[in-house]
């Protein structure tokens, strides 16, 4: 694929949600905020192997690096491996999600499902679950010639999903919750 072909279909599809203060974000970052790493840890991973790995495992069964790193996440949280290990596998979703410029759907679930798992490095990461998955959810049941705006809505049901997740495992008055910085 030539450069200008591989630019133009680039531009062409959003990559993540795109505005910061939507209702359905905030309300999911301000319980995010009220959590434990752990937590936050466990509601990423879980969720991230519910909804989006059945949807790269569906198309892309061959490449093992989305189990690969959820697997090296959960070993580093069971105290198995340091995170330099851990590290390696999640980098190598990363590089799997730059292989997929033409496929939006599986970018976004190989980028939601790296982040979700970096999420034992910094618990910050866990926000790329929903930016990335939930526009990656809605790609794949609307379509990718789908306008944004259609898109958006539906990623707000696949972001309020979540939160219902994370509600449902979520620690009432945590004592010891994430330290989260916003700025990236």
């Amino acid at each position: 694929m030539s450069i200008r072909l591989r630019k133009a279909i680039v531009s062409k599809y959003r990559k993540m949600l795109s505005s910061w203060e939507a209702p359905y974000l905030q309300s999911l970052i301000k319980l995010m905020e009220s959590q434990s790493k752990t937590t936050l840890i466990m509601w990423v991973l879980d969720y991230a192997e519910m909804a989006l790995l059945p949807i790269w495992v569906n198309e892309r069964a061959d490449d093992v690096r989305p189990q690969a790193a959820i697997q090296a996440a959960r070993s580093w949280l069971r105290g198995e491996v340091k995170l330099p290990v851990a590290k390696q596998k999640i980098l190598a979703l990363h590089a799997a999600a730059r292989e997929l410029d033409d496929q939006p759907v599986l970018q976004g679930i190989a980028r939601a499902i790296a982040q979700s798992a970096s999420t034992i490095h910094m618990p910050r990461h866990a926000i790329g679950l929903a930016l990335y998955g939930s526009l990656a959810l809605a790609y794949h049941k609307l379509g990718i010639n789908t306008p944004f705006n259609q898109l958006e809505e539906q990623a707000a049901i696949e972001c309020k999903k979540m939160e219902n997740a994370l509600r449902k495992i979520a620690i009432i008055d945590e004592k010891n919750p994430a330290k989260i910085s916003w700025k990236c």
